[in-house]
């Protein structure tokens, strides 16, 4: 029993110690504009993300996650049709500046799968603003744009982030 109970301390303490290292998960909401908003009408994410510290300042890392944004169903006067919902996952670099301990400013720039039928996907940004609620949670709003081949898919989201 005494072992069991030393193993699962040490498995917490090595978690809380890897966390420090800048993995962080999250989820966001997103309200769809431009060319995105005449098909969907709000968008769900999940984010996920390691960042190394590069100075007291300034951390970089990479970003992925998921993305789907759920299609309308659009009148055309003579009949309707429900568009189809549109995925994306994101492969980024990131970086995130602190001016602050509150506060961060970053960006994430990369490439954005395509993952729903007819969607080749396209590049990726997505600056960013955070607000360090606690030491373990950041509230961020961000725009989201990803250019494709004729259009772009741009959304508005406000999202919580995690340390882990």
């Amino acid at each position: 029993m005494k072992k069991s109970v030393f193993f699962i301390f040490l498995s917490i303490l090595a978690v809380q110690v890897y966390a420090q290292e800048g993995l962080k998960a999250g989820i966001n909401l997103g309200l769809p504009v431009g060319d995105a908003g005449d098909v969907s009408g709000f968008s769900i994410g999940l984010d996920a993300m390691y960042h190394w510290e590069v100075s007291d300042a300034f951390n970089a890392g990479i970003a992925t996650g998921f993305t789907n944004a759920f299609g309308k169903t659009i009148d055309t006067g003579v009949g309707s049709f429900e568009v189809e919902d549109v995925q994306f996952l994101p492969i980024a670099a990131s970086g995130r500046f602190m001016p602050s301990e509150a506060f961060s400013v970053g960006l994430d720039l990369g490439y954005a799968i395509g993952i729903s039928d007819g969607n080749d996907g396209g590049l990726y940004y997505r600056p960013i603003v955070g607000y360090a609620v606690t030491t373990g949670t950041e509230l961020n709003l961000s725009y989201t744009g990803i250019s494709l081949d004729g259009g772009s898919w741009s959304t508005i989201n406000l999202g919580v982030l995690f340390n882990l």
